[in-house]
């Protein structure tokens, strides 16, 4: 117990006296957080630019272009002409979207011969493109049905009886779950627990590699050759300490910016607990299989990069072929950003969390395991053939 202690102390003194480390593990995910805070801050987009094409330019198109004006999400930019070339006027003015009036559209109207808005939506960006997508429909489809209540009126026919008229029956949309659309929730707690994951990960690729590379682990380990497990431990300790303190971090950001605490405090911090594990145990697996501190850097990195693509957070896990899939369901931050969602986008039931509980549970013991006998092998080569300078060969 006394030589594990000192070990473990003397990994403390390790990491806090590597510059780069400090500065990854430290610096790198108050950063992102702050900056990526800020990105999302606002939530959802406002005033993007739509161009509208008013080839009409009479007073009912001009009050369709006025209700367009309205609607804050979008910013309208009228042209009585159209363009030489609409496409290098999207492109110029970033636009979304492309609302087109046609000639006569007024006179169509008033006559029922049913004219048609032509509206080319911008795709490059998928974001922009869904929010000025529903803010045209909203607006369009309120001037629409305006429009064809008050000629019902015009013909005769009472208020109440033209609404009925004009929409026989009623549907409600109700959105369930982020109901403000809000990208601040969507987006930034989900990429905090990228950044956790990544610097988790760059700081456990040195542990084990980095003492081989240097030669100081047969020195410094000698009295634990036995322990493969407790040795393991010595290494991801300190990394489970500083992580408890980039979550309170996480946890100060979230008042800062306003975002919604998860639902179910005591089972997220568990959810957090297993995934730190889990994270740090894979780490420390690749780190004993390659005993190159840069190349085991670089594999942790090439596997945790498209960690959040493949995730299934933002794209359908099932949408994907099976071989990501299993990829996907290898790395530790695709059942604990299921998990997340359920707790703090979604707002459910703790018990919808298990199977994502029981998840990083199996992936935890897992890489605990694989770590272990990677690190037991590993004992053996090193310390069967020689013995450190001082140190008594046992006698059989």
């Amino acid at each position: 117990m006394k030589e594990f202690l000192r070990l473990l102390k003397r990994e403390f003194k390790l990491f806090v006296g590597n510059a780069t480390l400090r500065t990854v593990f430290f610096l790198a995910p108050v950063f992102y957080a702050t900056l990526l805070g800020f990105v999302y801050k606002s939530g959802k987009v406002e005033n993007t630019p739509v161009i509208v094409i008013d080839r009409d330019n009479t007073p009912l198109s001009g009050q369709l272009v006025e209700m367009l004006s309205d609607n804050k999400s979008i910013k309208v930019l009228r042209y009585l002409q159209e363009p030489v070339s609409i496409n290098d006027e999207v492109i110029r003015y970033e636009a979304a979207a492309v609302v087109v009036i046609p000639p006569k559209f007024e006179a169509g109207m008033l006559q029922k011969k049913y004219p048609e808005i032509n509206v080319y939506v911008n795709t490059g960006n998928m974001m922009t493109a869904n929010f000025a997508t529903k803010a045209l429909q909203l607006t369009i489809g309120t001037f629409s049905a305006g429009a064809a209540m008050k000629g019902l009126q015009k013909m005769g026919m009472n208020p109440g009886r033209a609404a009925t008229q004009y929409e026989p029956f009623k549907t409600n949309y109700i959105t369930l779950f982020n109901t403000t659309s809000n990208y601040l929730i969507f987006m930034w707690p989900a990429m905090l627990a990228v950044v956790l994951q990544q610097v988790i990960l760059l700081a456990m690729a040195v542990s084990f590699a980095a003492e081989f590379q240097r030669g100081s682990f047969t020195k410094e380990y000698y009295s634990m050759r036995r322990w493969a497990f407790p040795t393991m431990l010595i290494k991801v300790i300190p990394i489970w300490v500083f992580s408890i303190l980039i979550v309170c971090i996480y946890y100060g950001m979230h008042i800062i910016f306003r975002v919604p605490i998860p639902r179910g405090i005591l089972n997220f911090m568990l959810l957090s607990a297993f995934f730190v594990g889990s994270a740090s145990f894979l780490g420390v697996f690749i780190s004993i299989l390659i005993p190159d501190a840069l190349k085991a850097t670089q594999i942790l990195m090439v596997l945790a990069s498209p960690a959040f693509i493949i995730s299934g957070f933002t794209w359908p896990l099932n949408a994907m072929p099976g071989f990501v899939q299993f990829i996907a369901n290898i790395i530790p931050l695709t059942p604990f950003l299921q998990a997340f969602k359920i707790l703090l986008i979604q707002k459910g039931a703790v018990e919808l969390t298990f199977p994502y509980l029981q998840h990083l549970g199996i992936l935890l013991i897992l890489y605990a395991f694989l770590g272990w006998v990677a690190l037991k092998i590993k004992m053996r080569s090193l310390f069967k053939p020689a013995t450190p300078a001082g140190a008594q060969t046992e006698k059989a």
